[in-house]
């Protein structure tokens, strides 16, 4: 969806159905930056209210006209809608707007495919874009449905269609078995960390929540940061050392979420998102001065009941203290576990208090001290980390975890 550098955005008019959703504002404030992200220039916001979606148009046809008319009058080039929409919705859409429509899912798939610098993000990416327009091979396209002679591609009969599904369906396999064979990988890089005792840490939490300024700030990795919807994809991680005590630990970036977050892409970065599943801590990383900080912290626990990560322990990070008013602190739970550290990654307010959380939680766990560790010392340790960053640093093997599910 973005243009190339120097040519004006795409205007879009952006298209919400209220359903009743407490964070039905909200989440139309996170269209328009999911818009700008992807390279569009939202320039008109329309309405509705609905008690549920309309089978032809979701609007129904007398709202579908008047978005029509709307766009029309506002300039718009594109229609994009907060919801997920079926093919046959997308394809009455564009014909009776005479206007291009996406859906949420496309407009996420766009800023993935366009933020993805890693081999295996672009796989990933590639797989849930190949995935989603499997449904919608029909759209646009009905000219494919004739009967086509084909040399050397389609058997006696075969229409284009089936032949653009048959080579998307060959693709995808291809995708999935070198995938596989990244993950595997990655488990062996998991085991090295296993059998040398490292406690492993992973950053989660909604996209733009700070993630990655924290993760700059912990370990002086200089991953980019912006503040837009899914800034970086791609994960990284580094050893942060913790004093004599704990050690080095391996802290990981991990892919921001976002509200309703298709599930091509939650399977396709089902690999990365494996980084979380084996981490001994998750540092849930929330937005302390978004208003619906609340459901976000649902939306990304959602997700992580999804991939299997929800009985990992869990530290709440309170970020962006000095823009919520709020004081460095911790609170423990019943159980005099720690439970919330209040703290402003881009001050460093707090981050005493959460290096203190991460050693208390990493003594806690089932683990050796570095000490009786075989081979374990502070040279062992340098070395360690330069294999770690050559591991997890190279630029074709390396595991998309940016969540910048989305900006940092």
């Amino acid at each position: 969806m973005a243009d190339a550098p120097g040519t004006p955005n795409m205007r879009a008019a952006l298209v919400g159905v209220d359903f009743g959703a407490v964070d039905f504002s909200a989440s139309l404030e996170e269209l328009a930056l999911l818009a700008s992200s992807a390279g569009a220039e939202p320039i008109d916001t329309i309405t509705a209210k609905r008690n549920a979606p309309d089978p032809a148009y979701f609007v129904g046809s007398g709202k579908a006209d008047e978005i029509g008319v709307a766009a029309k009058a506002a300039g718009a080039e594109l229609v994009i809608f907060n919801h997920a929409l079926s093919p046959a919705q997308q394809r009455n859409l564009e014909r009776r707007l005479e206007l291009r429509v996406i859906d949420r899912t496309s407009l996420i798939l766009d800023i993935f495919a366009q933020r993805a610098k890693s081999h295996e993000g672009k796989l990933q990416v590639e797989l849930a874009q190949l995935q989603h327009l499997a449904t919608r091979l029909i759209r646009g396209w009905t000219h494919l449905e004739r009967q086509k002679g084909g040399i050397g591609l389609r058997g006696p009969g075969e229409t284009q269609l089936e032949t653009d599904r048959r080579l998307i369906g060959e693709r995808v396999k291809a995708l999935r078995t070198r995938l596989a064979k990244l993950r595997k990988q990655h488990e062996t890089q998991r085991r090295q960390r296993g059998r040398n005792n490292t406690f492993s840490v992973s950053l989660v939490g909604y996209t733009n929540a700070g993630k990655s300024t924290l993760f700059n700030t912990l370990t002086k990795a200089g991953v980019y940061v912006a503040n837009q919807l899914f800034a970086t994809l791609d994960t990284t991680s580094r050893r942060m050392y913790l004093g004599d005590q704990t050690g080095s630990v391996v802290i990981s970036d991990t892919v921001g979420f976002v509200r309703e977050l298709p599930h091509q892409l939650v399977a396709a970065f089902r690999a990365t998102l494996e980084e979380t599943i084996h981490a001994d801590l998750l540092l849930h990383v929330v937005d302390g001065s978004s208003p619906v900080r609340m459901e976000q912290i649902e939306q990304v626990n959602e997700v992580l009941r999804e991939i299997g990560a929800d009985h990992i322990p869990q530290i709440l990070v309170w970020n962006k203290i000095d823009a919520a008013d709020l004081q460095p602190g911790v609170e423990r739970d019943e159980h005099d576990k720690i439970s919330r550290v209040f703290i402003s990654a881009r001050s460093g307010a707090g981050l005493d208090l959460l290096r203190e959380a991460i050693v208390e939680a990493a003594s806690s766990a089932d683990r050796y001290p570095p000490s009786a560790v075989p081979g374990s010392s502070p040279e062992n340790d340098e070395q360690d980390d330069a294999a770690l960053d050559d591991d997890f640093d190279d630029a074709g093997e390396s595991i998309p975890t940016s969540t910048h599910v989305g900006p940092h």
